[in-house]
């Protein structure tokens, strides 16, 4: 469940005042997401969600998450795009929580992605790095490589209880990441969290992309690594080329890789990899039974970063010079 904080009709209500939203109709909590509390509300003039940002999102990154929006959507992207106080502000509060009104977008996410979906997500992602080029607030990854090495930290001495022999086995992952990862690679805003739940369709036409509040600075290879790992792996854990190829098609169709990036791509999937096992770990440990927060099995993420571990050239995930 997603709600993490609860809200009351008269606050609500009183909350819609403060924009040209209409009266309120309705309101529902969704159930999906991780990091804050999302609502469904309908008014008399149009849907709306309502998220309130939790404890883990920091509230000064809040100017950047809005503001890309704006700035993508602009730019032709579809995205859902925060609707403006009376007073123009784009934050508000309700039940104690910083508050923003963000437009209703129509679809849904995909359970089963085909390889046509995999190549539809590959034009968006490389749609999105081009339209955010010129955003001009700038967030740095505070999930790179220091950071995974400060989750790794906190973590470590529980790893075993996990899985035997873990603590060897990421501590040496890390290493090698920090002897080898790229540098001087393109940057530019990525969104770092484009997983099926973040992406839209509609009639097996993509309607948009959500969920922007990961996204910062960062190589823009590595978020097509990110997304190989979301989108490319089937249940049983094994890469599927075929919708590699697709994706890596897609992207390329609309923004190209350089020869630096193509060579990179397989460090970097093994970084996201990683970046994703380290943050379910540090849940699935730290996390108090009974706890709101969804806990996710880091073990599916270990096997990732064990087949990447043995990937020897872009080829093998289905890149075609």
């Amino acid at each position: 469940m997603a709600v993490y904080t609860d809200i009351n009709e008269g606050d609500l209500k009183a909350f819609l005042t403060q924009y040209d939203a209409g009266e309120l109709l309705s309101y529902k909590g969704i159930a999906e997401g991780v990091e804050n509390s999302n609502f469904l509300l309908h008014t008399s003039k149009f849907p709306l969600i309502l998220t309130l940002y939790e404890k883990r999102v920091e509230k000064n990154d809040l100017p950047f998450f809005l503001g890309l929006m704006h700035h993508l959507a602009d730019r032709g992207l579809s995205c859902p795009l925060p609707l403006p106080r009376k007073d123009g502000a784009l934050l508000g509060e309700l039940s104690g929580r910083p508050a923003a009104l963000i437009s209703f977008l129509e679809g849904m996410w995909l359970r089963k992605p085909e390889v046509k979906h995999c190549r539809e997500v590959g034009r968006a992602l490389a749609a999105m790095h081009v339209a955010g080029e010129g955003f001009a607030l700038k967030r740095p990854n505070a999930l790179a490589l220091e950071g995974w090495k400060g989750l790794w930290a906190k973590s470590k001495d529980r790893a075993d209880e996990v899985e035997t022999g873990l603590e060897e086995e990421i501590g040496n992952e890390l290493a090698f990441l920090a002897a080898h990862w790229p540098k001087d690679l393109p940057q530019g805003v990525i969104h770092a969290d484009l997983f099926p739940d973040n992406v839209f369709f509609l009639d097996d036409e993509l309607s948009g992309l959500i969920d922007f509040y990961f996204a910062c600075n960062d190589f823009l290879v590595y978020d097509l690594s990110i997304c190989l790992n979301a989108w490319c792996f089937e249940k049983d854990g094994a890469y599927n080329i075929t919708k590699g190829m697709a994706m890596i098609e897609g992207y390329q169709s609309v923004r190209p890789l350089s020869e630096a990036e193509i060579t990179a791509l397989p460090t970097l999937c093994r970084g996201s990899a990683l970046r994703f096992f380290l943050t379910r770990l540090y849940d699935w440990l730290m996390t108090p039974a009974g706890a709101l927060v969804v806990k996710k099995d880091p073990l599916e993420y270990l096997k990732k970063l064990r087949f990447h571990r043995q990937v020897a050239t872009s080829a093998e995930y289905g890149l075609i010079r």
